[in-house]
This record gives structure tokens, sequence and C-alpha cells, in this order.
């Protein structure tokens, strides 16, 4: 495993981590057994957040025993100073430790910035909550680059956490200018939340930028662990192969791709949107439809329910078309229906 200083953080880290979200559909004695696997093969970090439901309390749990094996983060949607103050305290007796080592703000907009940067915003929480020895480092994630590009002029700010994969480059400048400042770049989403099926091209094509720090793939069992380990592991340079592949990636992608971050929900009528996106894609570009066109029939509420509100395409930070992108689904689960 490869180590590296994380920014002015000081801190040593394993350039792969674990991604917290997945965590929610395991279980604590499963989690153990993941941080038992990673921990073995050199994984030192971990990211979970205040809004990933049971991830932390799960990771808390899994965590007896091992807790001085790695470096916790956490995250919170928290914008005044009590909420903050709030969230540290509930993030501390989940992950049922006395310290975290970066805590971040999660994926402000450029409005709730300058709500945290204010006379009672969670800025001053967080500064509390350091000086006492609450959390050790403070850092920010975005999905927005022009949050991105600002969090880069706050001294505060020791991290930045942001997506970064094969069809994800636009931050590329910015990541380059967190090692001129010498500010952890965290790359979220490598493998585009899921979007990306070969996760061990995805993670070689971020690893191949030295501007990256830490790389965290969702993972919620060992087989996944060790594949990305395998990797991770692997520092030679991209072949002529993997980079025609990598293209055939972006071709097939394109931009209009749900992330699967959740942020659009919920929606009005309870269609859970990004699943829908998932079981789509199985049939729209992996040839996997009758998989797909399964996962999808489970679904208590389906595309063509849509009322075109728009209230999902106001809250998603990559502005997608989800209303014509939901339609586009309906089209062609009908068309496989029909023809299967």
């Amino acid at each position: 495993m490869d180590y590296i200083t994380l920014g002015k953080t000081g801190l040593t880290v394993s350039r792969l981590g674990l991604g917290g979200i997945p965590i929610q559909k395991s279980s604590p004695a499963q989690v153990h057994t993941l941080l038992e696997c990673l921990s073995a093969q050199g994984v030192n970090y971990i990211d979970t957040a205040r809004g990933y439901t049971v991830s932390e309390p799960f990771l808390g749990e899994a965590l007896e025993g091992l807790r001085d094996k790695f470096i916790l983060a956490t995250k919170s949607m928290a914008r005044t100073r009590e909420a903050m103050a709030a969230d540290i305290d509930i993030s501390l007796k989940n992950l049922r430790t006395d310290y975290i080592d970066l805590y971040q703000v999660h994926n402000p907009s450029m409005e709730q910035l300058d709500q945290i940067l204010s006379e009672d915003g969670a800025l001053l929480a967080l500064q509390e909550a350091k000086a006492a020895g609450k959390i050790g480092h403070i850092g920010l994630t975005a999905h927005s680059a022009e949050v991105f590009a600002r969090a880069l002029s706050l001294d505060w700010v020791e991290t930045v956490m942001f997506p970064y994969n094969i069809v994800e480059s636009q931050g590329a400048e910015l990541i380059r200018q967190c090692t001129e400042k010498n500010v952890g770049f965290i790359a979220m989403k490598p493998l585009a939340g899921g979007a990306i099926e070969d996760a061990s091209l995805a993670l070689r094509y971020v690893f191949a930028n030295p501007d990256v720090s830490i790389a965290i793939p969702g993972m919620y069992s060992t087989e996944e662990a060790l594949q990305n380990l395998a990797a991770a592991s692997d520092t030679a340079p991209l072949t002529d192969d993997e980079l025609e592949r990598i293209q055939a990636v972006r071709d097939a992608l394109g931009t209009n791709f749900c992330r699967r971050c959740n942020y659009c929900a919920p929606c009005t009528v309870g269609i859970p949107i990004p699943s829908v996106f998932l079981f789509a894609g199985y049939l729209q570009r992996y040839d996997l439809g009758q998989w797909g066109y399964g996962r999808y029939q489970t679904l208590p509420v389906k595309a063509d329910a849509c009322v075109e509100c728009g209230e999902c395409e106001s809250r998603c930070p990559y502005h997608l078309p989800i209303r014509e992108m939901l339609k586009t689904c309906v089209k062609d689960f009908a068309d496989f229906e029909k023809n299967h």
C-alpha cells in the first residue's frame, strides 16, 4: 500500500480509503470483517457522514478493538454553530470514540458557505471542537467546482473532497492547485457512483494522478475490498489498451448519468430515482437487461409515476435533466418488456 501525507493535516494516509456509503446495506459484523481485511492490507482511512443513515453507528460498533488502526473522517450538513456542535457530539457517540481525525463541511452551496462563515456559523463550532481536542482537522466536500475553487481560498480548509473519475475530470486544474496549496485532495466517486463497471480500470485512472491524495470507493464486502486493493497496488503507468478502454467508458457514459448521490430525494411521488437509473444502466449499457429489468420490477414506485414537478432537478448538484432521463427509462423498460 502506498502512503501519502494528507496535505497540511500532516496525517499519513493510505492512498486507498474506505467510502462509507455502502455500509448502510451491511451489518456491524460484516463491517468488522471488512475492516480487519482492509487493516491487514494497510488501508488506514475511513470516510463516513452524519447523513449516511446507519453508517456511523455501524462503523462505531465494527471499530471496537480496531480504532487505533484507522484515521476517521466524517462530515455534517449542519450550517450553524449550534447544529454543527450537536452533530460533532453525535458523530463521536456513534463512532464510539473521543476523537475524530477529520471533520468536514458536507457539500455546501455558495450561499450556505456564507452562512457557515458567518458570526454564528458552523465554522465556529468546528474550530471550538478542534481546540477542545474533539476533532483534529477540518475539511470540506463539494460537488460544485465553484465551491471547490472558493474552498481553496479559505485558510481553514485542510482537505477538499470532490468527484474525480474517468468521466468527471472537470476538477483536474483545481486538484492540481490543491498540491500547490498543500491541501489534501480526496477523490470521491472514483467509480462514478457505480456507473463505471470496471472498478480496477476506474481506480487505476484515479491513482495515475499524483495530485490525488486518497481515493475512497464505497465498499461493503471483502470481495470488493480485495479487487480495489489489487488496483491500488498496481502502480505501473496506464497502458495503451487501458487508455482505449478509458475512452470507451467516456463514450458510453457521456455526461448525463446519475452518480447516486441521492440529493434529488425525496421524490414528490416516491420514485427512488437513483435506483431507476442504476437498473436502467444495466439494460442500456452493460447488456444485463434481464437482471436490470427484474430489479426494476421490485421498485414500489416506478419511473412512469413521475408528475414532472421538477423538485428533483432543483436539488441535483449535477443539473441533470432528470424528468427527461426518467422518460427514457420508461421507454427503454417498456421496449425490453415488449421484446422479451
